[in-house]
């Protein structure tokens, strides 16, 4: 546990850092899951498939960031889209989520593709 000088000289807590990292993780796999479903029962295939995926990943990113992150990252000084405060690198947080539940949406894609179908 960092005593209260380490929390003033760096004020990010790694503990807090991996659970929001978690908490984003798992949101990313449930939606990500989430649009397979979607994309299955609206029979999109190929390419329009995966644009799919990727347009709603974005957006669910984007708005993850306006109702969580961006308020009181904004009033503590950090920049427009700086997530430092509660992620590793900006990385992790913007384009972690587009590979992290690829696999979850391309089998409950198919799952639902295939049932819709049949």
């Amino acid at each position: 546990m960092p005593s209260e000088r380490d929390l003033q000289i760096a004020p990010i807590v790694p503990e807090s850092v991996v659970h929001n990292t978690k908490a984003l993780s798992n949101l990313q796999t449930l939606t990500a899951s989430i649009f397979g479903a979607a994309a299955g029962i609206l029979g999109l295939e190929s390419y329009s498939g995966f644009l799919f995926y990727f347009i709603f990943t974005i957006l669910t990113t984007v708005l993850f960031y306006t109702i969580r992150v961006a308020p009181t990252s904004l009033k503590a000084g950090h920049g427009l889209f700086d997530t430092s405060r509660y992620f590793r690198t900006q990385y992790e947080f913007w384009a972690g989520g587009l590979f992290t539940g690829l696999a979850g949406y391309i089998l409950t894609w198919t799952l639902f593709y295939g049932l819709v179908r049949a």
